[in-house]
């Protein structure tokens, strides 16, 4: 998976940067995440713990390849935190959106597309993390953004969709429980075209 992932990335950012200087451009983007993992379940007695919502923060790059309908491919790394009772789970990645999207009305556009995710370490405070079914996940971002000449900026949801679960090895050296690793986050970016 750690190959088609590195695969997968290169053949965004190569062309798109390639392309989008002849075009609209490459350039850097970061900004922080509202977000939450999914379910915590505790294998002694099934209780299931809803996460508390907690910021984060993303940095990365980004081509943009045509004006009115264009493509966004971006490749970024993304910290984010959930908050479990007395236990805090963290996760870094890299995410990898490919964007479709739509100028409606002057600095105004709308966009979706996919976005592949690599989680690249986790940590749950106090436990220790046995297995996360998979590091390769894919999950789906929208939004809305505004663009001044070079600078812009965007509010978008994502969501993850692949079913990806982390177990956990509690104190005593049995399984702990475990927990649903797939993102649901509204993520405010500023970007800025080199």
């Amino acid at each position: 998976m750690k190959n088609l992932f590195l695969i997968l990335v290169v053949a965004i950012v190569v062309p798109s940067a390639a392309f989008a200087q002849s075009a609209s451009g490459i350039g850097i983007k970061g900004g922080l995440n509202y977000n939450a993992n999914g379910k915590y379940v505790e294998s002694i007695n099934d209780n299931a713990q809803n996460p508390d919502r907690n910021v984060g923060y993303h940095i990365g790059l980004f081509g943009k390849i045509g004006d009115k309908l264009f493509l966004r491919p971006e490749i970024v790394y993304t910290k984010t935190k959930s908050d479990y009772e007395d236990d805090t789970f963290s996760m870094q990645k890299l995410d990898a959106p490919i964007l479709v999207g739509l100028k409606i009305l002057g600095p105004v556009s709308v966009f979706a597309g996919p976005s592949f995710q690599y989680i690249l370490d986790t940590d749950f405070e106090g436990i220790t993390v046995g297995d996360i079914k998979d590091d390769f996940s894919v999950g789906l971002n929208f939004g809305v953004g505004l663009n001044f000449k070079k600078v812009g900026i965007d509010l978008r949801y994502e969501r993850g969709f692949t079913e990806n679960e982390g177990t956990f090895i509690g104190n005593n050296g049995i399984n702990g429980g475990r927990l649903d690793t797939r993102p649901d986050q509204l993520i405010l970016s500023l970007a800025i075209i080199l």
